[in-house]
């Protein structure tokens, strides 16, 4: 990747109920917070692109770009788009062609202003045919599980053994999110409270296996190269990042035992960065289900098709921070994933890359990653709908 991106800060803000803020002054904090660290003003900036889903609907606000530039007074060339990672490769694709040198790329959402309505919403997002035909938001992630296990003749001992995987990854979460000051749930949770949610749930997926609605902003302040080296003394490279789209329609598409998207994009993400697979040891998936951060490790290639969930029940079972994977450490969703840390959509995408900011940088605090010969590159899945649109970030540092 010529001319490569670089991130020189990152800020966030907690995740949850906001109800009291307004969404200017959620994406000011996480922006102040942002500026501090790069040591950069308002005036610095040189283009900025926004993320979010709802603001229109959940508060009102139309052509976010006017909105964006009167909170900073500025009126530079601004763009508004769904996803975090929408935005940050629309700001990497800018400095990469030499447009710009400094660039704020923000997330915002305040999903819980419209609870009564926000599941209706989430919906149309995902499928309009399958809302149409009555389906919930959690639907699609049913039918993936069901899918998952007709296709791979997963049963008896062996579909226990997946139910209690999937438990485990909340659980695993939680835990990670009980090091994360800014997560919406610090709190433990017990495989049997899974396992009795979906009880009483009666379904196959209950309470415990879903991200929550969550208001909150994120940002990150990226720089050409020649820039970075004023601004920080810990650069993070923006190695590769690549996207692919499938159908909208889940039921219509030709497989449904995980995101061909996904698969798409890390193939070129790997080759942009020119290093294996294996040389990643931190990963930051999309968990808007349990279901979906197993699916995620396969469709990145750590686990065989069908398998992941052995992986993840085998290293469970004493559980020492990391999913071990052919022999390998593998540490998955360290903040707590969109489980726990929660997940408001234009926002989300921002948290993943603070957290991988943070463990490249050696800034994790408690949740510190540490690994022989030092932690060099970590990865963000973040998908856009069911698996409709995937991006793969890589990012590296200690160079």
């Amino acid at each position: 990747m010529g001319n490569r991106p670089v991130i020189v800060a990152a800020g966030r803000t907690k995740f949850g109920e906001h109800y009291e803020k307004q969404p200017e002054r959620l994406i000011e904090e996480a922006w102040l917070k942002a500026s501090e660290e790069a040591g950069i003003e308002r005036k610095d900036l040189e283009a900025c692109y926004l993320s979010d889903y709802f603001l229109p609907i959940t508060n009102k606000l139309g052509l976010e770009e006017g909105f964006l530039s009167e909170l900073t007074e500025l009126h530079v060339p601004m763009d508004v788009v769904r996803s975090f990672s929408s935005a940050f490769s629309n700001a990497c694709n800018a400095i990469q062609a030499g447009k710009y040198d400094i660039v704020l790329v923000g997330g915002i959402e305040k999903m819980t202003d419209r609870w009564d309505k926000i599941r209706d919403d989430l919906m149309l997002l995902e499928d309009p045919w399958s809302y149409y035909a009555g389906c919930t938001p959690e639907a699609n992630h049913e039918l993936m599980l069901r899918a998952y296990i007709k296709h791979y003749g997963i049963s008896n001992e062996n579909l226990e053994k997946l139910n209690i995987a999937l438990a485990q990854i909340s659980v695993k979460n939680h835990l990670n999110a009980l090091k994360n000051e800014y997560a919406q749930f610090q709190r433990k949770i017990t495989v049997e409270q899974v396992l009795e949610a979906r009880k009483n749930a009666r379904r196959p997926l209950g309470l415990y296996d879903f991200a929550p609605i969550s208001d909150g902003a994120s940002a990150v302040i990226l720089a050409s190269e020649e820039a970075a080296k004023r601004l920080t003394d810990k650069p993070i490279y923006v190695l590769g990042s690549a996207s692919a789209t499938d159908y909208l329609t889940f039921p219509a598409r030709e497989d449904m035992t995980g995101f061909t998207a996904t698969r798409l994009a890390i193939e070129k993400a790997l080759k942009n960065a020119g290093i294996s697979l294996w040389d990643i040891q931190l990963l930051e998936v999309y968990d808007q289900s349990t279901v979906m951060e197993m699916v995620s490790l396969e469709d990145l290639g750590f686990c065989g098709r069908g398998t992941a969930w052995k992986a993840i029940f085998e290293s469970c079972k004493d559980y020492r921070g990391y999913y071990e994977v052919n022999g390998k450490k593998l540490f998955v969703n360290m903040n707590g994933g969109l489980k726990a840390d929660g997940n408001p959509l234009g926002a989300t995408g921002g948290a993943q890359i603070y957290e991988v900011v943070k463990q490249l940088r050696g800034e994790a605090g408690e949740r510190q990653i540490k690994t022989d010969g030092g932690l060099r590159y970590g990865c963000v899945l973040e998908l856009e709908g069911f698996g409709t649109k995937s991006y793969v970030h890589i990012l590296g540092g200690g160079f």
